[in-house]
């Protein structure tokens, strides 16, 4: 029972050290986070757009520049990036966005955005399709059950 405590102890040690560690990396890493955010929107400028195609690929194959990956850390190289293909002016190019604001644009629609280098932080829709909102599962499925009471309904009718 001595060595049952000695050792249960010992890991409890190990655990709380962990999560102190854990802890300091942590909020190292939420302050170079939150220090480069603030560097990109005192960057950002105001441009307006017209997006041609939105898609998540990778880096390589999304065109962009060989200087610009090379300067991407290699485990973001090999993961799938939300990434516009939009015209300013006479010329096409890509450019990398936010999760949120991937979600918000639409293809086919002019976007007046802030944009930092390649990356888009905001956009607001100036002409274009609206966005729909993404229905629920539950909504879905009541949806499938109307249809299938009108076919029923239809079904009946024909009969008569």
């Amino acid at each position: 029972m001595k060595t049952f405590f000695i050792v249960s102890g010992i890991v409890l040690a190990v655990l709380v050290v962990v999560f102190i560690v854990l802890y300091i990396v942590a909020r190292k890493a939420e302050k170079k986070v939150n220090a480069q955010r603030e560097m990109m929107e005192a960057q950002a400028e105001t441009m307006s757009f017209y997006v041609i195609d939105k898609k998540k690929a990778k880096l390589a194959d999304a065109n962009f520049p060989k200087v610009v990956i090379d300067n991407v850390p290699k485990h973001l190289r090999k993961i799938k990036q939300p990434i516009l293909k939009v015209k300013v002016g006479p010329k096409v190019m890509s450019l990398l966005c936010d999760d949120k604001v991937f979600q918000t644009i639409l293809p086919k629609q002019e976007v007046k955005a802030r944009v930092s280098g390649i990356y888009v932080i905001s956009a607001k829709r100036i002409r274009g399709p609206l966005p729909e909102p993404k229905k629920t599962k539950k909504e879905l499925k009541e949806e499938k059950k109307a249809l299938k009471a009108q076919e029923k309904a239809k079904a009946k009718n024909t009969k008569k």
